[in-house]
């Protein structure tokens, strides 16, 4: 029942978006905390947890009936142990499909007009020109992975005038800005003729080392990688060796394997690399936070009209169920 229903909401809200909140379960209890101020004993009492709890701490809650995560990807919390197995777990898809995919665009933006090399030039003082440049306008994208992600990046490159081709893991209804849609299957067959790769994968079985020597040497000479999904999806040491190559022009990278990168990885060093810290999504750009509040709102309402909840993970396999949100 709402009423005794205990709320623990572990996100840095503003008021306004406390009342979004409450105002879609107006009879149950609220609690706020922080990541760095929730307690085992806030955890102990919450029947709904709503956010970033360390998920060290999560064994206690022992209440729990449902998590919503703060992220479109909650690997970390399906893991045995952390959420009690009786608990529904639903993800934050659709709050980064603005933020992420942006930040895969500037990436890929950045190596092809070889921004990151002038950088490098502009520290040494040294006005040179640093070579032929390319344009997403008339290029080969193919984006890995169609979810919120993947489309939102398909759309942002579509409407600068690329011919986009998308992979994902089934069959289904072929989004406007993409043109043509292949499951993984088809996949080796696509590699070679893109010129930007693009993945926006979920960390599961099926996409660990989906990125290995065998396929990073069937994408074209000259092409681009652009990693805005999780850093399993490519074997980070035979990416450093196409990089090393030239087979592969550059890598625009927000996620890694190791994550984080070793100091002293040499990845670091490698000049067509551009890294960014995990942070394409997060709470770095507020409409992310807005949009996580939007979500676990509506689902609110869902979960206590008795209706499916968007966003349902599936523990075994770490896919999420059909029914999401997409702002889109």
């Amino acid at each position: 029942m709402e009423s005794e229903a205990n709320i623990l909401v572990v996100l840095p809200l503003e008021e306004y978006q406390r009342e979004i909140l409450e105002a879609a379960a107006p009879k149950a209890s609220f609690s706020y905390r922080t990541s760095q101020t929730v307690t085992p004993e806030d955890l102990s009492k919450a029947t709904i947890l709503i956010g970033w709890a360390p998920a060290e701490l999560c064994r206690h809650a022992t209440k729990l009936e449902w998590y919503q995560s703060h992220t479109s990807g909650p690997d970390a919390y399906l893991k045995e142990g952390v959420i009690r197995p009786e608990a529904i777990i639903t993800s934050a898809t659709g709050a980064y499909g603005l933020a992420v995919p942006e930040h895969m665009l500037a990436m890929t933006l950045m190596i092809i007009k070889r921004l990151h090399t002038y950088r490098d030039a502009q520290r040494s003082h040294l006005w040179k020109s640093q070579g032929a440049i390319t344009s997403i306008w008339n290029s080969n994208v193919l984006v890995i992975g169609l979810g919120d992600l993947g489309i939102g990046y398909a759309k942002l490159c579509s409407s600068l005038g690329a011919h986009v081709v998308g992979v994902r893991r089934t069959i289904a209804p072929k989004p406007f800005c993409v043109e043509e849609v292949y499951t993984g299957e088809e996949l080796d067959n696509l590699l070679p003729k893109a010129d930007i790769v693009a993945l926006c994968l979920p960390d599961n079985q099926g996409t660990r080392h989906m990125m290995d020597e065998r396929r990073l040497s069937l994408m074209k000479p000259g092409s681009v990688l652009i990693n805005g999904g999780r850093g399993a999806s490519v074997d980070t040491d035979a990416l450093l060796r196409a990089l090393r190559s030239g087979h592969i022009f550059g890598a625009g990278l927000d996620v890694t394997d190791p994550e984080p990168l070793p100091p002293d990885h040499p990845l670091w060093d490698e000049p067509s690399a551009v890294i960014t810290p995990h942070v394409a999504g997060g709470f770095y750009l507020p409409e992310n936070l807005d949009r996580i509040v939007r979500i676990s709102a509506e689902n609110l309402r869902r979960y206590f009209a008795g209706e499916q909840l968007m966003n349902v993970m599936d523990r075994a396999t770490g896919n999420r169920h059909p029914l999401t949100l997409s702002w889109h």
